[in-house]
């Protein structure tokens, strides 16, 4: 955990209570979550000094050392600041302001994918390292457990290497498939290590997945605005693409869903439900629950992309739609490019049985296999137990830079700006005042050496044209504050150069 800046007030002694045994870690969580809610919601001020250890151990009965604990968390994330002999003060976090952009019903017919002549363009500046990464979802190495890895490798034997610069089971490695299970627990109940299919990345099991439930010429329902890269993915496949309307709190709206179900032309469904790319929307629970039951009926199956799951802001991992699926009609899909090690490229696909043959075939025809070294690498990690404390100190950053990236949108982009604050994840989904172009923006933030993704690239319909996703994968430093308040200056100008015009064509006419 990082420790708030400067001295840190002196733990207290522990009381009778406390040396009987230690408090369940989520106590503390608890509180720091409440006391977290009610800064963002404006109830503590910012600057406002937060009752004493001692006294909110009194008001609440919890042990001294659960009060300290919740406190250090939010100063670790940045909510609170400790003064030394002052205790503890809350700093300038309020996102109670924020509008979240407009959700739109307009879902649309059957189309074929027609991609936005910008995307190779922004496909290229997103991996360019000139570029101050607000295009990038992927986490920045310096989250990453690198030195971890580079153990694990250095440890490696001769004959070891030997024996893994072979072909592993297309259907993947045995102790990779075995470690995806596990995590499966409490999440997915009864999946084996051989319902899982490991695959390079989360696009394969993607596209795995569609080529096993469609064929060229079927149509698929997607969320809109989506993932860009889903788009390609379904114009390579030969696919056509019905948009959802998608809100950006709590997903695809199953009303239009059900509408586009009732036609019989819907195939497949392709979706996100927890921290959708690139709106951050969390799907309820029931409304998980209701949509499964949904597709049920129509008989159609759903391809799900969970990649984002594990990067939860709050205490749980939301669950995923398969969570939910009695019929084997959701396909899961997922991978540690998010959470791990972007550069491995390894995803996996939990099929369900009705399509794990099917699935299989496809992988051994298509890619034979995924690297064999790599899978084993990742697989040792998760051996050792070090995944999961990996993964709270990743959260805990992803929070803080998504939180700092709100903040300074806030203060330097104009008022009229409306920003859907996610509850994990590391995007924001930025809608833009009236009459300023999301490609206006991206190009002029390009000319400064920044990269974006514009709205447009996000919809086959191309409707986002006044909306930007700004990634906060990187850590909050100087160069990233800074290109922040640079966006915030284009759009400013850009807006004041369209107030202008209007006001020039109101005084000439």
């Amino acid at each position: 955990m990082i420790a708030p800046k400067g001295p840190t007030p002196e733990i207290p002694p522990a009381t009778p209570t406390e040396r009987t045994g230690p408090q369940p870690a989520f106590r503390y969580r608890q509180l720091a979550a409440e006391i977290e809610r009610r800064i963002l919601d404006g109830t503590y001020a910012p600057g406002e000094r937060l009752p004493s250890v001692r006294g909110l151990h009194r008001q609440t009965t919890l042990s001294i050392s659960t009060v300290y604990q919740a406190y250090m968390e939010l100063a670790a994330t940045g909510f609170v600041e400790a003064r030394p002999k002052s205790g503890y003060f809350v700093l300038p976090v309020s996102l109670r302001d924020f509008k979240p952009p407009v959700f739109r019903k307009r879902s649309s017919a059957p189309q074929r994918v027609d991609l936005a002549p910008v995307v190779n363009s922004v496909v290229a500046a997103m991996s360019d390292p000139r570029l101050v990464p607000l295009g990038n979802t992927a986490a920045d190495p310096s989250l990453l457990p690198v030195k971890a890895l580079g153990r694990i490798l250095k440890a490696l034997s001769h004959e070891d290497m030997r024996a893994l610069l072979s072909y592993s089971p297309s259907e993947g490695f045995p102790g990779l498939r075995r470690q995806v299970a596990i995590r499966t627990l409490g999440v997915i109940a009864g999946v084996e290590p051989e319902d899982v299919v490991i695959t390079n990345g989360c696009t394969e099991a993607v596209a795995l997945s569609l080529l096993a439930v469609t064929r060229a010429g079927d149509t698929v329902a997607v969320e809109t605005p989506t993932n860009f890269t889903f788009l390609q993915l379904l114009k390579e496949l030969g696919l056509l693409v019905a948009e959802i309307a998608t809100d950006p709190r709590d997903g695809v709206d199953l009303d239009e869903l059900e509408t586009a179900l009732r036609g019989g032309r819907i195939k497949a469904c392709l979706l996100m439900p927890n921290f959708q790319n690139p709106l951050g929307a969390l799907m309820p629970e029931e409304k998980k629950r209701a949509l499964v039951e949904l597709v049920g009926r129509y008989e159609v199956p759903v391809v799900e992309d969970d990649i984002s799951a594990q990067l939860h802001f709050g205490e749980t991992r939301p669950a995923p739609l398969k969570a939910y699926d009695r019929d084997d009609r959701v396909l899961t899909c997922s991978s540690f490019s998010k959470t791990l090690a972007p550069g491995l490229r390894l995803g996996w696909v939990i099929p369900g049985r009705r399509h794990r043959g099917r699935v299989q075939r496809l992988k051994a025809g298509t890619s034979i296999s995924t690297s064999t070294l790599d899978q084993y690498l990742v697989a040792r990690f998760l051996e050792t137990g070090a995944y999961e404390r990996h993964l709270r100190a990743l959260r805990n950053a992803l929070k803080r830079q998504v939180f700092a990236a709100a903040l300074e949108i806030r203060k330097y982009f104009p008022e009229s700006t409306r920003l859907a604050v996610p509850q994990g994840g590391s995007l924001l989904w930025v809608e833009l005042p009236k009459g300023v172009d999301g490609l206006d923006v991206y190009q002029r933030a390009f000319d400064r050496d920044i990269s974006i993704i514009p709205g447009v690239v996000c919809s086959n319909s191309k409707r986002f044209t006044r909306y930007i996703q700004v990634s906060c994968a990187a850590p909050f430093r100087r160069r990233i504050r800074d290109a922040v308040r640079a966006l915030g200056g284009i759009v400013s100008e850009l807006a004041g150069t369209r107030r202008a015009r209007n006001a020039f064509a109101k005084g000439r006419s």
